[in-house]
């Protein structure tokens, strides 16, 4: 005998049947009839991600107007300009890898775990020296600041790279970052 749950799991199951197949046979319309601004987005990746040279043009931008945005707020006076042309420099970032420079993952998948440290370690090191030479020069710029320029600069890289508005962490990856509570 059929309980009353197993008919209407049964009905369900069915509706669910029905409904699908209904949705397998609409036409699908093309691409380009639905969305005329489709054929002006950016060229996308193999996961829909933007092109790499473009997003890295975007990031430079970015840092570009936080860099200038920063220098404003500084006030600096004509004999800090040195310094700050130091530490903007050493801001800058990396030029971007030419394309087909990065290994993809079949390539990483067929080395050795030897050689996969090695590249990882090799790597590692690349960016905590890249990071040496930001603190360094971040140092330097900020002993020949004024006290309130000082504070403002505090402000602003907590701001930048301190807890969110809401208490979170900007940057949850950082193993430094605080905990959300």
């Amino acid at each position: 005998m059929i309980t009353s749950r197993k008919s209407l799991l049964c009905a369900g199951l069915l509706a669910a049947t029905v409904a699908s197949g209904a949705f397998a046979q609409a036409p699908a319309a093309a691409p380009a009839a639905q969305d005329p601004s489709a054929a002006q987005a950016p060229a996308k990746g193999p996961r829909g991600r933007e092109d790499r040279a473009q997003r890295f043009e975007q990031m430079k931008q970015r840092h570009a107007q936080h860099l200038a945005a920063l220098k404003e707020k500084l006030k600096l006076t004509p004999a800090q300009e040195g310094a700050w042309n130091t530490f903007a420099q050493a801001q800058e970032l990396p030029p971007a890898p030419p394309a087909g420079a990065r290994m993809n993952r079949d390539e990483f998948a067929k080395l050795t775990t030897p050689q996969r440290l090695d590249l990882m370690e090799k790597r590692r090191a690349e960016r905590s020296a890249m990071f040496t030479r930001r603190a360094d020069a971040t140092r330097t710029f900020y002993a020949g600041l004024t006290p309130e320029q000082q504070k403002t600069f505090d402000a602003e890289s907590m701001r930048r790279f301190g807890p969110d508005e809401h208490g979170g962490p900007r940057h949850p990856h950082h193993p430094a970052a605080p905990a959300k509570s």
